[in-house]
């Protein structure tokens, strides 16, 4: 059964440059770029013993792949601390990963044209596999430092409680 929009006005997809992520419950300054939401499943082929000529196929394990955040260096150490709780310098033999909470769920929010929440996604027990303090420096180029993280997941899904909004309309003066 089809499900059709609540908002038969909108034509067009929403855009890909209005989001935010949101991690123990707080925005996450300055993120500039998320990578995709991918998942895929393995192929698993058999065949019947009567049947050799045909291939059966049905559905393996399923993985999601990491995840990657990206914002311009800035003195916020957000992205320092959750790289830390995996690894941390110093910490002592066998005390390297802070083994209770190394691992966050986050949210990502995709918005519209106007700045109303249109979809979300939940990620779950995620955790820093890379960290990126500071990008390659040159002194001829005209770009911001950005820093980066990659987390691992295990799996995510569409918060279906954030519904589509009622798109604002501006009408004439008198």
């Amino acid at each position: 059964m089809a499900q059709f929009s609540v908002n038969p006005q909108r034509f067009d997809p929403y855009k890909n440059f209005k989001f935010r992520v949101k991690w123990d419950g707080r925005y996450v300054a300055g993120a500039s770029k998320v990578g995709a939401l991918k998942r895929s499943t393995e192929l698993v082929e058999h065949r019947e013993g009567g049947d050799p000529s045909t291939s059966r196929k049905s559905p393996g394990r399923t993985k999601f792949e990491a995840i990657s955040i990206e914002r311009g260096v800035t003195h916020d150490l957000e992205f320092e601390m959750w790289a830390n709780k995996v690894w941390n310098f110093g910490a002592g033999l066998g005390a390297e990963t802070s083994l209770k909470d190394f691992r966050k769920d986050i949210i990502i929010e995709l918005y519209n044209e106007a700045g109303q929440l249109a979809k979300a996604w939940k990620v779950f027990r995620c955790w820093v596999s890379e960290f990126q303090a500071l990008p390659e420096l040159d002194a001829n180029a005209n770009a911001v430092a950005i820093e980066s993280l990659k987390l691992e997941n295990e799996g995510w899904e569409r918060d279906l409680n954030v519904a589509e909004p009622a798109e604002p309309s501006f009408t004439e003066p008198v």
